[in-house]
C-alpha cells in the first residue's frame, strides 16, 4: 500500500508540472538573447584583462556587478554592502630546483605544483607506489617520504585523488607520473596559469606536500631503469622496490589579496527565511604573457556566461516582486570570486554565510552555458545536469518536470556519474554548498576547444542556447522559490 501511495503522490506532483504557469512564462520571457549579450560584451571585455581573481579587472567586473543589484533595487546583505570581503593569501612564484640522486633536473623536465617553502634543500628516501591504490599503499611506508607514483591524466591537478591518497599517508612529497607525452603537454600548460603563485585561504603555514609531475623518460631516472621496467612491479611487488632519493628545494614568500563576493538579495513574502542561492564565478585567468597574439582570457563562456545568467535571473524575479508576483522564498543571488582558484569564494561564503545554511534550501549554480563541446556539436539544445540527484530526489523530480514542462532542453547526465573519471560534481562552486548538505544543480556546457585559451569570446556564444538555459534555471527556481513545502534531503551526502 505504501508503495502505491509514494508511486500516486509521484504522479500528482508530475501532473502539478503539466500545466504551464503563465505568470512564470510571462518573467522567463524577460530573460532576452540581447539583454545577455549586452552584459556579456562588459563582463568579457578586454578592458576587465581576464578577471583574474584579486587583479584590476576582477575589482572592475566586480563594481559592474554590484552596481547591477543596485539598480535593480536588491538589498545590499553585508552590512549595507554587496561585497563580501574574501581575505586572501597568495604566494610568490616558486624557485624550484629538484634532483633525481645527484642529477638536478632540468625546468622543463617536470612540472612544479603546490606545496610551500622548504627553507633550504631537502634530501628524501624515494619510493615507488604504483598506481596509487589502497592495496599498494598499504604494502608502502611513505611516511615522511618522497612517493613516485601513476595518476589518472583526467583528474583534476589540484584536488588529484591519487596525491590525496598519498599525503593522506604522511608522504612529504609526490613525483606524479604522467604517462603519454600529450597529457604531460597539457599538465604544463594549465599549470602555467598558477606559475605567478597559488591563492589560498589561509596563510600558508609551511610543511605542506610538494606536488611534482613527470614523464615516464624522467620518471625512470630516479630510480636508475626504465619506466616500463618499474611499472612491472606494480600490485603485489611494489614494496620490493629498492628505494631511491630525491633533493628538492622551494622557495616562496606570502602576501595579503584582497577580494569579494558580489551580493544581491530579494525578500521574500511568507517563506523568507527560507533562502535560495543562486551562483556563479565571475573570475577568470587573467593574462597569459607567454601566449602569442591575443593574451587576454576573457572568459566569454568560462564563466562569463554563468555571470550574466544570474543577472538576468535577478532582473526576472525583481520585475516580478515589482508587478506583485514576488517568490515567497527569498533569492540570494551571488556571483563569486576564486573559483579558478580552488573554489575560494563560494568556501569563504559556506563557512561565513550571511544567512544561515540551515536555512538554505538550495544552490543553483552556473559554470559555462553559453556554447556547445563537441559530443553535441549537431544535437538537440542540451546541457549538462550535474548533481541534482545527488541529495534530493524531490530537486531531480523537479528539475526534470519543469524543464519537461516549459524549456525541453535535453537533459545530459553524463557528468553527473559517481565514478566519471573527470569529477567534475566536485569542481565548481556548488560543492561548497553540497557539502555542508544543501542540495545543488550545477548548469554546464562541458569542455570545448577554447577552454582557459585567450580564444573564449564572446563572438562564439550561441545566445539563443545562453537564454534558453538560463530561462530553465529559472523555472527551477520559480517552482522552489514557490513551493509549499522545502525541498526534503532524503540521500547521504557524496
Amino acid at each position: 500500500m505504501k508503495r502505491f501511495l509514494l508511486a500516486g503522490l509521484l504522479v500528482c506532483n508530475l501532473y502539478a508540472f503539466a500545466q504551464q504557469n503563465p505568470t512564470a512564462v510571462k518573467y522567463a520571457a524577460t530573460i532576452t538573447e540581447k539583454n545577455l549579450k549586452d552584459d556579456l560584451t562588459i563582463i568579457a571585455s578586454d578592458a576587465l584583462e581576464g578577471r583574474e581573481t584579486g587583479k584590476r579587472g576582477q575589482k572592475m567586473a566586480a563594481a559592474f556587478i554590484a552596481a547591477y543589484f543596485q539598480d535593480l533595487g536588491l538589498k545590499a546583505p553585508v552590512n549595507g554592502s554587496n561585497y563580501q570581503n574574501v581575505p586572501l593569501y597568495g604566494t610568490t612564484a616558486p624557485v624550484v630546483t629538484l634532483k633525481a640522486g645527484n642529477t638536478e633536473l632540468k625546468p622543463e623536465e617536470y612540472i612544479s605544483f603546490g606545496g610551500s617553502d622548504t627553507g633550504g634543500l631537502l634530501s628524501l628516501p624515494l619510493v615507488y607506489a604504483g598506481a596509487g591504490t589502497a592495496e599498494e599503499l598499504v604494502k608502502i611506508d611513505v611516511k615522511d617520504k618522497a612517493v613516485l607514483v601513476s595518476v589518472d591524466p583526467t583528474a583534476s591537478l589540484m584536488r588529484n585523488p591519487t596525491l590525496t591518497a598519498v599525503r593522506e599517508k604522511g608522504a612529504k612529497a609526490v613525483i606524479a607520473v604522467i604517462e603519454k607525452a600529450e597529457d604531460f603537454q597539457r599538465f604544463s600548460g594549465m599549470a602555467r596559469n598558477f606559475r605567478g603563485g597559488g591563492i589560498s585561504l589561509r596563510k600558508p603555514a609551511g610543511g605542506a606536500p610538494n606536488a611534482f609531475f613527470v614523464s615516464t623518460e624522467t620518471a625512470g631516472r630516479f630510480f636508475n631503469t626504465t619506466y616500463d621496467k618499474l611499472k612491472k612491479s606494480a600490485g603485489a611487488k611494489v614494496a620490493k622496490v629498492k628505494p631511491a632519493s630525491v633533493s628538492y628545494s622551494v622557495a616562496v614568500s606570502a602576501y595579503e589579496v584582497k577580494s569579494e563576493n558580489v551580493l544581491g538579495f530579494l525578500e521574500g513574502t511568507d517563506k523568507k527565511d527560507e533562502v535560495l542561492v543562486i551562483t556563479a564565478h565571475y573570475d577568470h585567468i587573467g593574462i597569459s604573457p607567454r601566449a602569442e597574439g591575443d593574451k587576454i582570457n576573457n572568459g566569454a563562456d568560462d564563466d562569463g556566461s554563468g555571470t550574466v545568467a544570474v543577472l538576468a535571473l535577478a532582473k526576472a524575479f525583481v520585475q516580478a516582486k515589482q508587478e506583485g508576483h514576488g517568490p515567497r522564498r527569498s533569492i540570494l543571488f551571488m556571483t563569486v570570486t576564486g573559483e579558478e582558484k580552488g573554489l575560494l569564494g563560494s568556501e569563504y561564503y559556506s563557512e561565513n554565510p550571511i544567512y544561515p545554511l540551515d536555512k538554505t534550501v538550495v544552490n543553483l549554480n552556473i559554470d559555462m552555458i553559453g556554447r556547445r563541446d563537441p559530443q553535441h556539436k549537431d544535437s538537440a539544445p542540451y546541457v549538462y545536469v550535474i548533481g541534482s540527484d545527488r541529495l534530493s530526489s524531490e530537486l531531480h523530480t523537479l528539475s526534470e518536470a519543469t524543464n519537461k514542462t516549459y524549456t525541453n532542453l535535453l537533459f545530459d547526465y553524463t557528468y553527473n556519474a559517481e565514478d566519471h573519471p573527470d569529477r567534475i560534481y566536485y569542481r565548481s562552486d556548488h560543492w561548497n554548498f553540497a557539502k555542508k548538505n544543501i542540495p545543488i544543480i550545477f548548469y554546464f556546457d562541458g569542455i570545448h576547444e577554447d577552454y582557459h585559451k585567450p580564444s573564449d569570446e564572446v563572438d562564439k556564444i550561441e545566445f539563443d542556447l545562453l537564454a534558453k538555459r538560463t530561462q530553465t534555471v529559472f523555472h527551477v527556481a520559480w517552482e522552489i522559490a514557490n513551493r509549499d513545502n522545502r525541498l526534503v534531503v532524503d540521500k547521504a551526502g557524496k
